[in-house]
C-alpha cells in the first residue's frame, strides 16, 4: 500500500475502523491504491452514512416528532 492511501486511512478513524473490519481491503489496496475511493463508498454504504441513509433518518425523526406532537394534544 503507497503512502499516500495509509495517511488517508489514518487521517480518518472510521477508515481505520472499517479496513479492521473488513480486512480483504488490505489485500485489494496493496494490488491496487486507487480502490481507495470504492473503500470509501462501500463503508459509506455499511455504517449507513450515505445521501439517501440521512434524508431516511431524518424522515424518522420528523414523524417521531409528529407522533410526539400528536400524543400531547
Amino acid at each position: 500500500m503507497n503512502l499516500d492511501t495509509q495517511f488517508k486511512i489514518k487521517s480518518n478513524p472510521l477508515l481505520q475502523r472499517y479496513i479492521r473490519e473488513n480486512s480483504y481491503w488490505y489485500k485489494l489496496l496493496n494490488r491496487d491504491p486507487s480502490l481507495i475511493n470504492k473503500m470509501i463508498d462501500n463503508m459509506k454504504i455499511d455504517y449507513k452514512m450515505t445521501f439517501e441513509d440521512k434524508i431516511d433518518d431524518l424522515n424518522n425523526k420528523m414523524n417521531l416528532i409528529k407522533m410526539f406532537m400528536e400524543t400531547m394534544k
